[in-house]
């Protein structure tokens, strides 16, 4: 379907995606990606997928850290 909509042919197009793609996301993702300038839509999606993981995974290490000091 993208190959019918001008929008996402030719030299804009992964502009318009990326640009698209930061509006939909998190705001706490979209502060971190926004400073980096991404124009490549790939680049910018595994960019977000990392900074989620890392997100969540720090997240739960504080919460077990916690659990494990409320315990003792």
């Amino acid at each position: 379907m993208s190959r019918f909509c001008y929008h996402y042919i030719g030299m804009g197009a992964e502009v318009s995606k990326c640009v698209k793609f930061k509006n939909g996301v998190r705001t706490e993702i979209k502060q971190f990606i926004g400073y980096q300038e991404v124009r490549q839509f790939s680049v910018l999606v595994n960019k977000c997928r990392i900074y989620e993981e890392d997100i969540k995974s720090m997240s739960n290490h504080y919460k077990i850290a916690s659990e494990k000091k409320g315990k003792d």
